[in-house]
């Protein structure tokens, strides 16, 4: 596993608080939001929950995949999601990259495989709409995630932030983010914590608004998802 992070620590100053962990009064205005709106769409996207779990049903596996995240202030979560992925995939994950050097430097770059080989042909197509992720509207729910924030990463890619992870460590995860609304897995893994930081440094209730009435435009022409 490659180590150096992708971020210039001397660059970062981790000793400052992160404008989104002082505005006290914006953030009770953010987890508000996101109470309300993750209910407003678990009601609107009923439907849809419905039909994506007849869809995986059909496949003879479970409806619902939880994996370990890295949360606010370190903490791990369990994220979940509609399952796309065969059953031991983590298992097959690790014998793959044992196997072939070409994917696991593929892996390693981004923490993504564009053509994984562990995802069935109804979470190819789950994952290309983002109907996969409708379940973290429960860790929405709950406080684990928000709306708007960086993407949930794994425990690996911790060290891979250098000092940059205390921004990482200032929010919650979101379901979208700057990220999403930029590329999505077409854009590099530097770019992705680069804006991130700038997303937190730079938070207003406003831009998460504005993120999420981008959202739509961006995932329905399904690019960079895989």
């Amino acid at each position: 596993m490659q180590s150096d992070s992708f971020v210039d620590t001397a660059a970062v100053d981790i000793s400052a608080e992160t404008p989104i962990r002082t505005a006290r009064v914006g953030m009770a205005a953010k987890r508000l939001m996101d109470i309300v709106l993750s209910v407003v769409f678990l009601v609107l996207f009923s439907p849809l929950f419905l039909v994506c779990a007849a869809m995986i049903r059909r496949s003879g596996r479970g409806i619902f995949y939880s994996d370990r995240r890295v949360g606010r202030d370190g903490k791990i979560f369990y994220c979940h999601k509609f399952r796309t992925m065969v059953p031991n995939a983590n298992k097959l994950l690790a014998d793959l990259l044992q196997k072939d050097p070409e994917l696991r430097r593929e892996w390693e770059s981004g923490f993504k495989l564009k053509r994984d080989p562990r995802v069935t042909a109804i979470g190819r197509f789950l994952r290309k709409t983002s109907l996969d992720e409708l379940p973290q509207l429960f860790n929405v729910l709950k406080g684990d995630m928000s709306l708007v924030g960086p993407r949930p990463m794994f425990e690996e890619e911790q060290e891979r932030w250098g000092a940059a992870i205390h921004y990482y460590y200032s929010t919650r995860p979101g379901m979208t983010g700057v990220w999403q609304i930029s590329g999505r897995s077409d854009i590099g893994y530097e770019t992705r914590i680069r804006l991130n930081v700038e997303y937190v440094r730079n938070w207003t209730l406003r831009r998460d608004i504005v993120i999420l009435l981008k959202t739509p435009k961006v995932f329905l022409p399904r690019a960079g998802a895989y």
